[in-house]
């Protein structure tokens, strides 16, 4: 999968992701501002077509599940950003955040020794 989603589709998929299967009021409910039930299922129609949606019919409602996972997509993401301005160097990335001051020493030791034990 690399595909990424517009601002709308991935504020349906954060919704999608949050509630893990449902009902389309449910996603509309989850969903972090205010945007029409039927803008909702829009997305979630073209969600489908991209293949990160699916559903199951019961009755005459449908129940929507994620194909792909929060993390799967972070994941693309993160690594689609670093291939484009950072050569695909964690390093790079890394040595950014910190000049800008996103990280700090105590941030990057912590992140050593959950490294060296091989936590996350």
């Amino acid at each position: 999968m690399n595909k990424e989603l517009t601002k709308a589709e991935e504020q349906v998929m954060q919704a999608i992701w949050k509630v893990g299967q449902g009902f389309a009021n449910e996603i509309v409910a989850a969903v972090e501002s205010d945007v029409a039930y039927n803008t909702v299922l829009t997305t979630v129609r073209i969600l489908e077509q991209k293949g990160f949606v699916s559903h199951e019919t019961f009755a005459r409602s449908n129940r929507y599940y994620a194909l792909v996972s929060r993390e799967e997509y972070m994941q693309q993401q993160l690594k689609g950003f670093a291939q484009r301005f950072f050569g695909s160097s964690p390093r790079e990335l890394v040595s950014f955040l910190v000049d800008r001051k996103e990280v700090s020493l105590a941030d990057l030791e912590a992140l050593t020794k959950a490294l060296e034990k091989g936590d996350r």
